[in-house]
């Protein structure tokens, strides 16, 4: 594999919130027409973080759908659309993000993406956006039946794809997981936006444009 000036074999990233702009608020706000209250005490109370992160972990959605509509039957047009209107959900790429992961691309650095995500939703995310096919490999959390912050996520994508933590830039935007990630061995960054990451890339001496703030 191709080393940077610092041993940086590869770089890893989580995919929602980093590279993916997923929010359920995309769909929902229309089907709540605006009453935003409504909306956050049904996404906190019924299709919750904790239900979806299940999916996450293996569980089949129409399995999913069944329990929850049967414990919430007057909000069962609500909860089938999580399912049948999914692909609303995602916007765009996260702002600077895609122009990071060429510039690596083209410095060589192989890419490597891990991620929790649903395995019947990810191939809805994987025909929309371009860049994915630029990772080597995207370890996905539905095909495990397991999600981060558990080590056997990282052990998986290690053993999968043969790099070395001790070489290996992990990218997430969830503090557990970078923890996690850290544990392991791994020199793991906690994403806060395209331009602190740019910088914190570039220090390691990865192949990246340093650029001044508000560039």
């Amino acid at each position: 594999m191709t080393t940077s000036g610092r041993g940086v074999h590869a770089v890893v990233f989580d995919l929602g919130g980093v590279l993916i702009d997923w929010n359920p608020r995309h769909l929902y706000r229309g089907l709540f027409e605006g009453d935003d209250e409504a909306m956050e005490a049904f996404l906190g109370e019924v299709c919750t973080p904790e239900w979806n992160s299940m999916q996450d972990a293996g569980r089949p959605w129409d399995e999913a759908v069944a329990e929850l509509v049967a414990r919430h039957p007057d909000a069962r047009d609500l909860i089938v659309a999580f399912h049948e209107r999914w692909d609303e959900m995602l916007g765009g790429p996260i702002e600077g993000m895609v122009e990071i992961l060429r510039e690596l691309q083209g410095g060589a650095i192989p890419l490597y993406a891990l991620s929790n995500w649903s395995a019947e939703k990810f191939p809805i995310a994987k025909a929309r956006y371009p860049f994915l096919a630029w990772f080597r490999d995207i370890v996905i959390s539905g095909d495990l039946g397991t999600i981060k912050p558990d080590p056997a996520m990282f052990r998986a994508l290690v053993q999968r794809t043969g790099i070395d933590p001790a070489t290996a830039v992990y990218v997430d935007d969830s503090g557990p997981n970078v923890a996690a990630a850290a544990e392991l061995g791994f020199a793991a960054i906690r994403f806060v936006g395209a331009g602190p990451l740019r910088r914190e890339l570039a220090s390691r001496g990865l192949p990246i444009l340093e650029r001044a703030a508000g560039a």
